[in-house]
């Protein structure tokens, strides 16, 4: 009897194009070329390089320009085709890129900052040029000019910085992404504590919707709006997919309690409760679901939530864990494996292209389309 072959079902995940090789160091910040078969990328080795697709298919820099010091960031506008990079010394230098990509020349040099400088961003409706440094100072300069036009002083350094229809966002200590979707008015946030949250700003309803979906620092945020998915990438390598087009449900806030909400057996630092009733206080827990204050034994279950946002198994008390179907347990996300572990991300819309950089100083060009559609 000849055996039945069972085809394996396809698996929908972004394509990998081209892996570009060649830097000496980790690529602090790249991002695909519009509209060409190119990438602009600066790094810890101090270069600028611009890389082209060649006829073989693979990606050789077209210009190769080292600075004198190392290169911590960068915003690159098409339409000028002004290249503006932030270095480690401070300074920001700015450059004009040819229409062929094959040469770059020197605008200006100026100094923002007295330390590392962590994000620039060039804003063409204001001839600004937003920066950010480890000096824990935010300035903005006339970019004809390089004349500092003011400044603001933080409580510690920044770590990103989106412009949003001429109000300036930052954020800073734990906050290591941002990005923004113009059209629902929604500004998303990643976070060194593996989390991302969805902030409410055009509604002005104050919700915040919480986004569990990785082990490590989120390390980039980009919005397809069209599709209403949410891309999120971290240093453990992970791409998330998250779709947008769901009504989500705010997590609750965690309540307190000096004894368990269901069976009332103290906690151990319910001195009182415990010398009354001599017995020994327990550790407190709290539901991911309710937000009660839990003993261990009456949340031991544990359950994906994905409406609020838990694509991992969370803890959740003995009732809420009843009370959740299949349908409730019904992934909002996938998950994919850059192999690398990812410093920053850029995506181009247009062809739902994603760059990844990696601290193995290898840039990955993914095609998007298979999961972004």
């Amino acid at each position: 009897m000849a055996a039945e072959i069972h085809p394996k079902p396809l698996t929908r995940r972004p394509v990998l194009l081209n892996k570009i090789e060649g830097s000496q160091d980790v690529v602090n910040t790249a991002v695909i070329i519009p509209k060409e078969d190119g990438v602009i990328s600066v790094s810890e080795d101090r270069t600028i390089r611009i890389w082209l697709k060649r006829d073989s298919g693979q990606y050789w820099p077209s210009v190769y320009h080292s600075m004198p010091s190392p290169c911590s960031c960068m915003s690159f506008n098409q339409e000028t085709r002004r290249l503006s990079v932030g270095m480690d010394n401070g300074f920001i230098s700015e450059f004009v890129l040819a229409e062929d990509y094959n040469k770059m020349t020197p605008s200006r040099t100026f100094q923002a900052h007295q330390g590392r400088v962590t994000v620039v961003l060039f804003v063409l409706e204001m001839e600004w040029v937003l920066s950010t440094g480890q000096d824990k100072n935010f300035n903005w300069h006339c970019s004809e000019s390089g004349q500092r036009l003011g400044g603001y002083r933080t409580t510690a350094w920044v770590s990103c910085l989106q412009y949003l229809c001429q109000t300036e966002c930052v954020s800073r200590k734990h906050v290591t992404a941002l990005c923004w979707d113009p059209v629902q008015r929604v500004l998303f946030s990643g976070s060194s504590d593996h989390s991302i949250i969805m902030w409410d700003i055009g509604g002005r309803k104050g919700t915040a919707i919480e986004l569990q979906g990785h082990n490590e620092k989120v390390q980039g945020l980009c919005y397809a709006h069209h599709t209403r998915q949410l891309i999120s990438c971290s240093s453990d390598g992970g791409i998330v997919i998250w779709n947008m087009d769901v009504k989500r449900q705010e997590t609750p806030e965690w309540l307190d309690s000096d004894s368990c909400q269901k069976c009332e057996q103290p906690f151990f630092w319910n001195f009182k409760q415990m010398w009354d009733s001599k017995k020994i206080g327990l550790r407190q827990h709290h539901c991911r679901k309710c937000g009660k204050a839990m003993c261990g034994k009456c949340s031991s279950k544990r359950s994906t939530i994905p409406l609020m946002g838990f694509e991992f198994e969370v803890r959740v008390c003995d009732s809420c864990h009843e009370s959740i179907t299949d349908e409730d347990r019904a992934p909002t996300a996938t998950f994919h494996d850059s192999k690398h572990s990812i410093v920053h991300i850029h995506y181009e819309v247009t062809r739902s292209w994603l760059l990844t950089s990696g601290a193995d100083k290898i840039i990955k060009l993914w095609d998007m389309t298979p999961v972004v559609s």
